[in-house]
């Protein structure tokens, strides 16, 4: 006869990505078996706080927990609201290993060296110290990169693996099983079907789900009504001879407007003006994309077996130093503009909205999620005047958003992602969403799926039965 395995409560905190959509931070703790003193802590994403700023103040508090004790750290992808405290927790005596995806990994250097060349001019607050690029080299001689599905075992019984969350290239979601039970930490959920890259992969399996929920109240275009909007956003600029400027995030977003860009012009939808891809680091990141092909969908292999090089075409233009982005003022209109960052935080598109803004016939266009207090967030909702800079600049372009180029599920893609795991899943945990995105959710998988689901403030821990 088989003895059953007797079963441990596990800790669930949640140390950040409660509340808000950003800093995702997650900790999983709990004894491993009979013997005493046997217990094991897996910290799932080390990502910064963003709003209206690359970080707010609330970062350098200390972690809920000590970095010294953290056994492992696994990371869901690479933007910096999961990875950029990465430095942080290296910085105070994280010793464990971390693993992601291998194109997360490849991905990672580019990103955290960007937020560190920012946040490291930093002295007085001792961010010079922590965005060191000792602390980066350190990060990555404990970082292990895998491929999807491959596990990894833990001692102690822990079996670790990443499915594809579609999100962004090396985007995973992190399933974890110890003990006959499995829980899933989403990341960040695609909004497939992407143009280039793989669909979200399903959970079925998992007891207990971590997800998600940043447009958990919102619904997005259709891919066509989305494209269609963009033509008809660059055919409009092209018309009234203005500047078009994209603030983009560097990491997909770029790549995905490259994409549909592309194909826009290859099929002659737009008129063929300079378009301008102003961002070093979405440059780099490019590469990166053209190196992990393998990932991307049947149909943008397709194209790239036919000769098509999916992330240019003709008049776009590359300005990698300050010069070529300082000279794109010169060129006469119309022109297109592709900048970061995403949410106007910072970058080079900030320079351009000083210049462009204040001319009625410019247009800004806004193409992914806005945080509350950023400064695209104000433009978004219809404020006259910013400051930029230390200086107010008048809002006089056009504003447009077009909300399905998020690489985030919208409200029936997160409900239909929790509904394929309703056979076995017992509670489903809202998180990354403002409060009012992350409750909308709640309730809805209560009331369609007759599902357990919460909203957990950050510094809540659960207890779990494994």
């Amino acid at each position: 006869m088989v003895s059953e395995k007797k079963s441990v409560k596990m800790k669930l905190s949640f140390c950040g990505g409660a509340d808000t959509v950003t800093g995702a931070n997650f900790l999983l703790e709990g004894p491993i078996g009979s013997l005493e003193g046997e217990y094991k802590r897996i910290l799932i994403d080390c990502g910064l706080v963003q709003g209206s700023k690359l970080a707010d103040d609330v970062n350098w508090e200390p972690f809920p927990y000590d970095p010294k004790l953290i056994d492992y750290l696994f990371i869901t992808h690479a933007h910096i609201d999961h990875i950029g405290k990465i430095p942080k927790i290296i910085n105070e005596g994280f010793q464990g290993k971390i693993y992601s995806t291998t194109a997360t990994k490849d991905l990672a250097p580019a990103m955290l060296e960007d937020t560190s060349h920012i946040l490291g001019r930093n002295t007085e607050d001792g961010l010079d110290k922590i965005y060191s690029a000792e602390n980066t080299k350190r990060a990555f001689s404990l970082w292990e990169g895998v491929d999807y599905h491959q596990v990894i075992n833990i001692p102690g019984g822990f079996q670790v693996s990443f499915k594809d969350a579609g999100h962004i290239l090396g985007s995973g979601i992190v399933e974890i099983t110890f003990n006959g039970k499995k829980i899933a930490f989403t990341g960040d959920l695609g909004n497939s079907p992407s143009p280039f890259l793989r669909d979200t992969e399903f959970v079925t399996d998992a007891d207990y789900l971590v997800m998600e929920s940043v447009y958990g109240d919102r619904l997005h275009e259709g891919r066509d009504m989305r494209k269609q909007m963009l033509q008809e956003v660059i055919q409009d600029n092209v018309k009234r001879k203005g500047t078009l400027m994209i603030p983009c995030f560097s990491l997909e977003r770029s790549q995905e407007l490259l994409f549909e860009i592309d194909t826009l012009a290859e099929n002659g939808r737009i008129p063929l003006v300079p378009f301008f891809l102003d961002s070093p680091l979405a440059i780099k990141l490019t590469e990166v994309y053209k190196k992990h092909e393998d990932l991307f969908n049947e149909n943008a292999k397709k194209i790239i077996k036919s000769g098509d090089d999916i992330f240019m075409f003709p008049g776009l233009y590359i300005t990698l130093d300050t010069e070529a982005s300082k000279a794109i003022f010169k060129h006469p209109d119309p022109k297109i503009i592709i900048a970061g960052s995403g949410m106007s935080s910072g970058g080079r598109i900030v320079h351009h909205e000083t210049n462009y803004l204040p001319n009625p016939n410019n247009t800004l266009l806004l193409t992914g999620y806005q945080a509350a207090g950023s400064l695209g967030r104000l433009i978004q909702e219809g404020a006259k005047s910013v400051r930029i800079a230390g200086e107010i600049v008048q809002v006089q372009a056009k504003v447009f958003t077009i909300y399905g180029y998020s690489g985030h599920k919208d409200s029936d893609g997160l409900l239909d992602f929790v509904d394929h795991a309703k056979e076995k899943v017992k509670k489903v945990f809202v998180v990354m969403g403002e409060p009012k995105s992350a409750l909308f959710l709640v309730q809805k998988i209560r009331d369609y799926l007759g599902i357990s689901a919460f909203a957990p403030a950050k510094g809540d821990i659960v207890e779990l039965e494994f």
